[in-house]
């Protein structure tokens, strides 16, 4: 177990680094900068993969599932951010995204020692969950080896439940408990074996692709405008309406208007100011179109 560790490719030393403690704070910074750089180049060696993950993840949610991101420590602290931000940004519920960090909610914030050990334990927190077979799991870990993420892609599996697997090593061992492999290899850290670096970018720049390109997928995006936005503070309000001026060409006032008599729900208040149609047969028109705002619009255009 120590030499499959030693070998991984996230544990090699870079050596660019090896004198890193006898570098200047420029010297420093620039070279962690330098190395950066070479982490879009290894996402995009994986963007067939990231397709193919995408795919299954509206699979999912279109059949009423649940998109859980799941690991140990920084990896598990990513999905949180990644499905935190989902629903202030394209209005979904809170339950579509949900985060099983290993070691529970205090491990958000502190070190949970031996957690990402517990192979048992994460089949057991999917199981809390009440994990179905239209669900998707979303294993992350670095190494791809981490027992409480295989643990859980393992159950997933038995479950039915689509499963994908992120990793930074070649032929990671989680990637043997999913149906879809996601292995960006960054090379060797600047500080050996601190993942939380190029691998944690690599694994946050992939996760931003998987939520974003999804919810484009299903509706949420209008052009590239957040139409689906949850107008839930005054920046967020200005924001919606600025959508929809810039959309349909009304003024500020037009667009407020609109907004209010639509509780605030920028694609109603998007097909009204389009069509000219009522609120209720706004609505009416999104829910035939499963809402779909262009569908919508083209709907009543037709008609006309």
């Amino acid at each position: 177990m120590h030499n499959d560790l030693l070998n991984l490719v996230t544990e090699q030393r870079n050596a660019k680094s090896t004198h890193i403690d006898q570098m200047s704070t420029e010297e420093i910074v620039a070279l962690i900068n330098e190395e950066d750089q070479t982490i879009s180049a290894a996402v995009r060696n994986v963007l067939p993969a990231i397709e193919e993950a995408v795919g299954l993840l509206v699979k999912s949610i279109q059949s009423g599932g649940r998109v859980f991101y799941l690991g140990a420590g920084s990896s598990g602290r990513l999905g949180f951010l990644d499905a935190s931000e989902c629903p202030p940004t394209f209005g979904v519920d809170r339950s579509l995204f949900q985060v099983v960090l290993a070691g529970g909610e205090s491990a958000m914030s502190e070190a949970i020692e031996g957690a990402e050990d517990e192979k048992l334990q994460g089949h057991l927190d999917l199981k809390e969950r009440q994990l179905t077979a239209s669900d998707a799991v979303v294993g992350i870990s670095a190494s791809g080896r981490t027992p409480y993420v295989i643990g859980a892609l393992d159950y997933a599996n038995q479950i039915g439940a689509r499963t994908i697997a992120i990793s930074s090593n070649h032929n990671a061992k989680i990637s043997r408990f999913s149906d879809c492999q996601i292995e960006v290899v960054v090379g060797p850290e600047v500080i050996t074996g601190s993942t939380r670096m190029k691998a944690g970018t690599a694994h946050k720049m992939i996760l931003n692709m998987l939520s974003s390109t999804t919810m484009i997928k299903l509706g949420k995006v209008y052009e590239n405008l957040m139409i689906d936005v949850n107008v839930s503070n005054e920046k967020l309000e200005e924001r919606a309406i600025s959508i929809l001026q810039r959309v349909s060409g009304c003024d500020a006032q037009q667009a407020r208007d609109a907004l209010i008599a639509s509780d605030k729900s920028v694609k109603t208040a998007l097909v009204v100011l389009k069509t000219g149609v009522t609120v209720e047969e706004a609505k009416r028109a999104l829910d035939e179109s499963k809402g779909g705002v262009k569908q919508a619009i083209s709907n009543y255009t037709s008609r006309g």
